[in-house]
């Protein structure tokens, strides 16, 4: 697990790299919503620092709708996760330049796990904090439904009253997830070069 890899793959490294600094600058995820009064759609992008609107209406009309029902309004600042997230991406950028330096296997391995565990930890956070926004509502709400709940799905479409909610991966997870592939490519490869 100590070898040295080859120096292709030890470029594939540093191509994994360049796809994690890419996540500072597109968006993570992407959450659309259609509902009668907005026929054009409203959308919101999650971001490595940040949530944006897909136009700079859509977050304002979105926490609206929120407020009708009794959700709590969605502020960058009230969500902790943005603020350090940018900081452990760092980390994961550093640990491919320090393997392009010292392209040891046993480094691809620790991006692997690495990855893995930033991934199934933001899911999960991103879960409970879909799970917090659609079910602890205010009880004073203009508008409430008994028994009703409004968390967006994980992935994939939800239909909540007449709303429809999409939330799906945008192109900064697909760069992580492609960074993925690599190490595990890397990986294959590499046992498969010292069977030969």
């Amino acid at each position: 697990m100590n070898k040295v890899i080859s120096k292709t793959n030890k470029f594939l490294v540093l191509l994994v790299g360049a796809l994690m600094v890419t996540v500072f600058f597109v968006p993570l995820w992407y959450i659309s919503l259609e509902a009668p009064q907005y026929p054009e759609g409203l959308s919101m992008y999650i971001w490595i620092n940040k949530i944006s609107g897909g136009t700079p209406y859509d977050l304002q009309n979105i926490n609206l709708l929120n407020h009708y029902v009794g959700m709590h309004e969605i502020l960058s600042s009230s969500i902790p996760e943005l603020l350090y997230m940018p900081y452990i991406l760092g980390y994961m950028i550093v640990g491919a330049l320090v393997t392009f330096i010292f392209p040891r296997l046993f480094m691809i391995y620790l991006g692997v796990v690495n990855l893995i565990l930033v991934a199934l930890a933001g899911l999960v956070d991103f879960w409970r904090w879909e799970y917090n926004y659609g079910h602890n509502l205010n009880p004073d709400a203009p508008i409430i439904v008994p028994g009703m709940a409004y968390q967006p799905p994980l992935l994939g479409c939800k239909e909540m009253l007449n709303i429809t909610a999409c939330s799906l991966p945008y192109f900064g997870a697909i760069a992580m997830l492609i960074g993925l592939g690599i190490l595990i490519y890397i990986i294959y490869y590499e046992k498969k070069l010292s069977k030969t």
